[in-house]
C-alpha cells in the first residue's frame, strides 16, 4: 500500500475534507478549518479507528510516526486504542512522579529540613500549574509560567524551583514517563529564555560584624559561662559552620594532636576537613562537661541531641544582637565573614590558606585536580594568630570554667 502521500504544503492548506497519506493515515480538514489525524485499522476482522491528534499540534511527521507505532501492534494482534489507555493510565503526573524522586533521594539528603523545602516550594510554586499535568505533558510554556513571576523579585527561590523541576523530570525520563529533552533544563534551554540569577539576583550576605570588633565581643563573652556561650567562642575561633561545630562529637576530638577531624558526611563540600586546634580553642574544649549518653560537644535539651542552632542566635539577641538589635543585625555566621576580612586585611597569609580554612572549595577544576594537600601547618599558625588577635595575653585569665 502506497504511503507517505501527503506533502508538509497539502497538509497546510488543506481544505475541508479528507486526505489519505496511506496505510491508513489520514488528515480530516472540518468545514471551520480544524484539522486532525486519524489512523484506520483492521483488528480480527473489525475496522477501527483511532485519533491521533489535532494539526499543528501533531505534525505530519509525527503523525506518521505514530501511525507507523500503532500499526505496529496491530500486527502483533495487540488494539492499539486499549494499549495507548493503559499507556496514559501509566504516565504520573508531576507531583506523583516528585513524591517518587523525593522518597528515592531522601536518605541521601543532608537532613529532614532539605526534603521539607523540597515540598514546601514545588507546593507552593509548580502545583499549581503542573501538579495534576502528566509528566510527558509538561512544556517549557509550563515552566516559564511557574518561573516568571518570581524570576526577578525572588531569584533565589525560582532558581531552586527551577533545578527541583529539572531534576523532577529528568528522574521522569529515567522511568521512560517521557522523552530525554527537559524543559525545565537551564544550560542549553531555559538560560537562552531566561536572564542569568547573577544579573538579577541582589546577593545577601550574613551580617558580619567588622574584624576590628570581634576581639572586644570575645572580652564580653568571656564573661558568660553558659555552653552557648564556649560554642559561640569556639565557632568564632575555629570559623567552622554552624551546623558543623553544633552537631561535632568527642570522637572527632584529638586533643593530644590538637587537631579536630569534620567528617565529610557533615561538610557543605562532602570533603573530610581538619581543624588546628590552638591553645585558647583546647582550653575551651577540655572545660566543656561530658554528659553520659550523648557523644556531642554542645548537648542539648533534649536525650541524645545537639545543641539547637537558635541557641546561639538566641545568646547573640540577648546581647543586643540580631535583627533590629541595638548593637547591630550580626549572626552566628556572620563571624566566618571576620575571619576572612582580618585575614585579608590584617594577616600576611596567602588567600588560599584563609579559603582552606574555611573549607570553601576551589571552583577551578584544573586548580582543584593538582591541589591535594590542605595547607594544614599554614592554616595552624594562622589559626594561632587569629586567636591571638581574638584573645590578646592578657585576657587569657579570662577562660571560660564550667
Amino acid at each position: 500500500m502506497a504511503i507517505h502521500k501527503l506533502s508538509f504544503r497539502q497538509v497546510e492548506t488543506a481544505e475541508a475534507g479528507k486526505y489519505e497519506d496511506g496505510a491508513g493515515l489520514r488528515l480530516i480538514v472540518s468545514e471551520a478549518g480544524a484539522k486532525k489525524w486519524v489512523l484506520r485499522f483492521t483488528l480480527n476482522g473489525k475496522r477501527r479507528e483511532m485519533g491521533l491528534g489535532s494539526y499543528p499540534d501533531i505534525e505530519l511527521a509525527i503523525a506518521r510516526a505514530k501511525a507507523s507505532e500503532y500499526r505496529n501492534l496491530v500486527r502483533d494482534g495487540v488494539d492499539p486504542i486499549d494499549a495507548r489507555m493503559v499507556e496514559v493510565a501509566e504516565i504520573p503526573c508531576f507531583i506523583s512522579c516528585a513524591a517518587n524522586y523525593i522518597r528515592a533521594h531522601r536518605k541521601g539528603w543532608k537532613n529532614v529540613k532539605h526534603a521539607r523545602q523540597w515540598v514546601s516550594t514545588l507546593k507552593t510554586y509548580a502545583r499549581p500549574v503542573i501538579g495534576n499535568k502528566p509528566v510527558d505533558k509538561i512544556s517549557t510554556e509550563d515552566i516559564l509560567k511557574i518561573l516568571s513571576p518570581i524570576w526577578n523579585e525572588k531569584t533565589e527561590t525560582a532558581k531552586r524551583v527551577q533545578g527541583r523541576i529539572e531534576n523532577v523530570l529528568d528522574f521522569a525520563a529515567a522511568h521512560k514517563y517521557r522523552d530525554a529533552s527537559n524543559p525545565a533544563r537551564w544550560r542549553g534551554h531555559l538560560d537562552m529564555l531566561l536572564p542569568k540569577p547573577s544579573r538579577v539576583k541582589t546577593i545577601r550576605h550574613h551580617p558580619a560584624m567588622p574584624y576590628d570588633e570581634v576581639p572586644d565581643f570575645m572580652s564580653e563573652l568571656s564573661a558568660n559561662k553558659s555552653v552557648s556561650a564556649v560554642a559561640l567562642r569556639l565557632l568564632i575561633m575555629t570559623a567552622v559552620r554552624t551546623n558543623e561545630l553544633l552537631k561535632a562529637q568527642w570522637s572527632e576530638i584529638d586533643l593530644d594532636a590538637a587537631v579536630w577531624t569534620i567528617p565529610a558526611d557533615r561538610m557543605k563540600a562532602k570533603r573530610e576537613h581538619r581543624v588546628p586546634l590552638t591553645n585558647h580553642m583546647l582550653a575551651d574544649l577540655k572545660a566543656l562537661p561530658r554528659i553520659e549518653g550523648n557523644s556531642h560537644l554542645f548537648p542539648g535539651a533534649r536525650y541524645g541531641k545537639p545543641l539547637s542552632n537558635m541557641a546561639l542566635l538566641q545568646l547573640m539577641r540577648g546581647m543586643g544582637y540580631g535583627v533590629n538589635g541595638v548593637r547591630g543585625n550580626y549572626v552566628p555566621h556572620g563571624f566566618r565573614s571576620s575571619f576572612r576580612d582580618w585575614s585579608g586585611e590584617v594577616s600576611s597569609f596567602p588567600r588560599d590558606v584563609a579559603e582552606m580554612a574555611l573549607a570553601h572549595t576551589i571552583k577551578d577544576k584544573v586548580e582543584a585536580a593538582y591541589r591535594r594537600g590542605d595547607l594544614f601547618n599554614k592554616r595552624r599558625k594562622m589559626m594561632e594568630d587569629w586567636t591571638s588577635y581574638l584573645m590578646p595575653d592578657n585576657d587569657r585569665s579570662k577562660a571560660i570554667q564550667i
